[in-house]
C-alpha cells in the first residue's frame, strides 16, 4: 500500500499518480491510499485495505474484531472483505461512506489490550477473542477459541480472564458458556464443528488427535476425533489440507492401515456439519455396528 504523501516524497507528481491509476498499474482503495496491481491477490488486497484504513483514520486507530483475528492468524470466521477499525472515543467519528468495505468503531480499549502485527496496531489475541465471541454464534465462537489455543496465541489459563473482560456486555452470558467448550487440540474450524455436532447429538468423542499404534508401537495414523472402545475414528476433510494429490494418497494409505487394524474410519465435510443430525447419527451407527457380535 502506498499513500499519496509517500508517492510525492518519492518524487512523483499528482498527475503521475493519476496516470498510474488510469493505466491500471495502481488502484485507489481509499482517499490518498493506493495499491500496486501487479501480482495482486485477494490476501494482499485485504492486507492493503487494512493498512490503508488504519493509516487514513489517523493516530490512535487500530484493527478490531474479525480484522484483528485475521492479523493474528486466528481462524473460525467466514472470510470477508470487511475491515473493522476502531478510532479513539474522544475524537469525532469519521463520516460514513469512506469505503463500502470499511466498518469504523469507537471502542474503549485500555493500552495493555493493544499490540502490533506487521506494523499495524491491533487488539491483543486475548482481547480480540473476547470481543469476537460476544458477537458470533456458538459454533463460530468455539472455533475461534480453539484456533487461538491451537496456535498457542492463548493458553487455557488465559481464558480465565475473559469473563471479567466481558462482564456486563451484551452476549456475555452465552459467551461464558462457549469458553467451557474450547479445546486447543482441534486443528481446524471444521474439526470444531464436527466435534460440536457430536456433542449436541450425545455421542461426544472421548479423544481428539487420537494416535493409533499397532502391537509393536508403530504409528498407524492419527484420527481427528476418536471413540476408543468401539474403535471408531472421525476425520474432518477440509478443502485445503486434503485437496492436493499427495495428501489424498496419504489419507488413503492411512485409512487402509487403520481399517486393517480393526478401526472404522468415518469422513465428514463442511456440508455434513450443516445437517444437525447426520454426523451424530452416522457415528452412532458405526458404534452400534462395532458392538454387534460377528
Amino acid at each position: 500500500m502506498v499513500t499519496l504523501a509517500q508517492a510525492l516524497r518519492a518524487g512523483l507528481t499528482r498527475d503521475q499518480v493519476r496516470q498510474l491509476c488510469r493505466s491500471g498499474r495502481w488502484r485507489r482503495i481509499l482517499r490518498g491510499c493506493f495499491v500496486l496491481t501487479e501480482d495482486l491477490n485477494a490476501a494482499a488486497l485485504q492486507r492493503a485495505r487494512i493498512r490503508a484504513a488504519v493509516s487514513s483514520l489517523g493516530p490512535g486507530s487500530f484493527a478490531v474484531l474479525g480484522t484483528a483475528l485475521e492479523l493474528h492468524g486466528i481462524a473460525g470466521l467466514r472470510p470477508t472483505t470487511e475491515v473493522h477499525v476502531s478510532v479513539p472515543v474522544d475524537q469525532p467519528r469519521p463520516q460514513r461512506g469512506l469505503a463500502p468495505w470499511l466498518v469504523v468503531h469507537q471502542l474503549t480499549v485500555p493500552p495493555h489490550d493493544l499490540t502490533g502485527v506487521a506494523g499495524l496496531p491491533t487488539t491483543t489475541p486475548l482481547r480480540t477473542v473476547a470481543d469476537v465471541i460476544l458477537k458470533v454464534d456458538r459454533y463460530a465462537a468455539v472455533a475461534v477459541l480453539d484456533s487461538a489455543l491451537n496456535r498457542e496465541l492463548l493458553i487455557a489459563d488465559d481464558l480465565l480472564a475473559v469473563p471479567g473482560m466481558i462482564r456486563g456486555r451484551r452476549g456475555a452470558v452465552l459467551a461464558r458458556r462457549h469458553l467451557a467448550e474450547a479445546d486447543g487440540r482441534a486443528q481446524s474450524p471444521l474439526e470444531t464443528r464436527v466435534r460440536l455436532r457430536c456433542v449436541d447429538g450425545r455421542v461426544p468423542p472421548d479423544a481428539l488427535q487420537l494416535a493409533v499404534c499397532d502391537d509393536d508401537g508403530y504409528l498407524l495414523g492419527i484420527g481427528d476425533l476418536g471413540w476408543r472402545a468401539p474403535r471408531v475414528i472421525a476425520e474432518a476433510d477440509g478443502r485445503g489440507p486434503h485437496d492436493n494429490p499427495g495428501a489424498i494418497f496419504a489419507d488413503r494409505r492411512r485409512q487402509n492401515r487403520l481399517v486393517n487394524a480393526g478401526w472404522t474410519v468415518l469422513r465428514f465435510t463442511w456440508a455434513d456439519t450443516l445437517r444437525p443430525d447426520y454426523i451424530p447419527w452416522t457415528v452412532r451407527q458405526a458404534i452400534a455396528a462395532a458392538h454387534r457380535p460377528v
